[in-house]
């Protein structure tokens, strides 16, 4: 991957299932400044602590002895999902409301592809990399080391 040039008030999202950070470049393409406007962060626990009961048992009807498990629920993942929807939804506000030149964004492959999924097409036009990374834990002038770098 290229070295990445996030311009003056170009964007760079940094996310996962459960945090999100929305950084500005507050300096230029040449001397980065990376500055926090926005952090969102939910509690999601493991599956096996949020979910119920053992799966159910499907019948497959009255000529038949056939008998199969249910799927359970990962509500874990599915939270990871929505998380990444609502973050897609502040991530579009963001970018509309300061009309931010450009956007990075750095998420792992799973939350990578949801955004990809939900963005609106004129925020993904500002899209000039992504980087399938979590970033989440690292403070923020590692981060910017890390997407600088590309």
């Amino acid at each position: 991957m290229n070295k990445l040039a996030v311009p003056h008030d170009g964007f760079v999202f940094v996310g996962d299932g459960r945090k999100a950070l929305f950084l500005r470049n507050e300096g230029d393409e040449k001397f980065a400044n990376f500055i926090t406007v926005n952090v969102m962060a939910e509690e999601n626990p493991l599956t096996h602590e949020q979910g119920s009961d053992r799966p159910g048992r499907a019948f497959q009807g009255a000529h038949s002895n056939g008998r199969s498990a249910v799927e359970s629920t990962d509500w874990h993942e599915l939270e990871e999902t929505r998380f990444a929807q609502r973050a897609a939804v502040a991530l579009e506000a963001v970018v509309r409301e300061r009309a931010a030149p450009a956007l990075v964004i750095a998420a792992p492959a799973r939350t990578l592809a949801e955004l990809r999924r939900v963005l609106h097409p004129d925020v993904k036009a500002k899209i000039i990399g992504e980087i399938d990374k979590d970033f989440t834990k690292m403070p923020v002038w590692e981060i910017e080391k890390h997407v600088l770098a590309g």
